[in-house]
């Protein structure tokens, strides 16, 4: 069974949001500190700084390429700015965390320069956020196969 999508298209932002029974500052280091993004996404590597590029592993995809990210934005442990390009595009990410009684909450957005490929990228960040919630909780890693296309419709919908 497929989990049930989450994420809405506002404008151009493709909007994600998970919440964690845990201190902002405990999501926050889940975002930030390599060894635990390795657990996620990928480790990365370089002197992250607002403004400064760090190498970002993206254990998760074929080969584990390796990618430059600009840190656009810093300030922990509430929002965290990424930007990157690739052979898919550019991305423009954006994260902020609010906790309020004992939940935090992360809204992932991406800026979107079109939505012609919403239909695979919005499947693609659930996937991720549901790694990053299974690496906190200790339970199995979700497979892609599940997201990706079930989905696409309803991403693409949203157009």
């Amino acid at each position: 069974m497929s989990p049930t999508p989450t994420g809405r298209l506002l404008g151009g932002d493709l909007v994600l949001t998970r919440n964690f029974r845990a201190p902002v500052a405990d999501v926050w280091a889940s975002l930030t500190d390599p060894e635990r993004t390795a657990r996620w996404f990928g480790p990365w590597k370089g002197d992250a700084a607002p403004g400064n590029t760090i190498q970002v592993q993206m254990a998760q995809e074929e080969g584990r390429p390796w990618m430059d990210m600009t840190i656009d934005a810093c300030e922990a442990p509430r929002r965290l700015g990424l930007s990157a390009v690739d052979d898919h595009g550019s991305w423009h990410l954006d994260i902020v965390l609010t906790e309020s009684d004992g939940v935090t909450e992360l809204r992932f957005t991406q800026h979107l320069s079109g939505t012609e490929n919403v239909g695979d990228v919005g499947p693609g960040w659930e996937w991720y956020l549901d790694l990053l919630v299974a690496s906190r909780d200790g339970t199995p890693a979700p497979s892609f196969d599940d997201y990706h296309p079930a989905m696409k419709e309803h991403y693409e919908a949203q157009r």
